[in-house]
């Protein structure tokens, strides 16, 4: 049973930081890449953030000099470090992995349940 669990979600105020955290567990053979989606009401989700390595990121334009995506392969962890934050950063952020489970030859996207992420005054 293979699961991603995200937190660290909050309210903040504009300007202020927060860190998000996403923790997979389960039977993983191996994780071939981890990252961060948020959507926002009446909108459409969209990529905040992936790594597939230490050399290789991607980040939004949106999200570029604020937001940090970091991970810990020991503890099959992510995190986005998220400073400087706007109002329109407000959203649910959603973790994702795609990772090959235990004894499947087959490699499978997977979707955290979400955290709510408010930045107002």
């Amino acid at each position: 049973q293979v699961q991603l669990v995200e937190s660290g979600g909050g309210l903040v105020q504009p300007g202020g930081s927060l860190r998000l955290s996403c923790a997979a567990s389960g039977n993983i053979f191996k994780i071939n890449a981890m990252g961060w989606y948020r959507q926002a009401p009446g909108k459409e989700r969209e990529l905040v953030a992936t790594m597939t390595s230490a050399i290789s990121t991607n980040y939004a334009d949106s999200a570029k000099g604020r937001f940090t995506i970091s991970r810990d392969n020991a503890k099959k962890t992510v995190y986005l470090q998220m400073n400087s934050l706007k109002p329109e950063d407000t959203a649910v952020y959603y973790c994702n992995a795609d990772l090959i489970p235990t004894n499947v030859p087959y490699e499978y996207h997977y979707w955290g349940q979400g955290t709510q992420v408010t930045v107002s005054s």
